[in-house]
């Protein structure tokens, strides 16, 4: 019977993960359907932040991925005008802060923040 309630409870937080990072690449001007692609949903998600795509490749280094994440965490909560403590937010508690990012009324304003908080679309890929 335990199994079968945590089976449920890891389905809905995927489920959460999955309309949350749509929606928050939706907001950022990017396709929704590429958060659900794997390692394209990390290269999307680098350009919404405002870092090069081959921090992909950081990803895969133990230890250094965990820094690579703290510092992406950050950097999107900027990327929607929100403050360091809302970043600690994502890296703790990410269930409750990826939706209230998702689904809230802030907008993109840019990689990191953007030039003075103005409302924008992230750039382009260029490898």
């Amino acid at each position: 019977m335990s199994d079968v309630i945590q089976n449920l409870i890891s389905l809905l937080l995927w489920g959460i993960v999955i309309v949350s990072t749509w929606k928050i690449y939706q907001k950022a001007g990017q396709p929704g359907w590429a958060s659900i692609i794997p390692f394209y949903n990390y290269i999307v998600g680098l350009r919404i932040v405002g870092r090069p795509w081959w921090w992909l490749l950081l990803l895969l280094v133990p230890v250094v991925n965990v820094v690579i994440f703290i510092v992406l965490a950050l950097d999107l909560a900027k990327s929607f005008g929100k403050g360091t403590g809302f970043g600690i937010g994502l890296i703790l508690l990410w269930f409750i802060f990826l939706p209230i990012l998702a689904f809230g009324s802030d907008h993109y304003v840019g990689p990191r923040g953007g030039p003075s908080g103005e409302v924008g679309v992230a750039p382009a890929i260029s490898m």
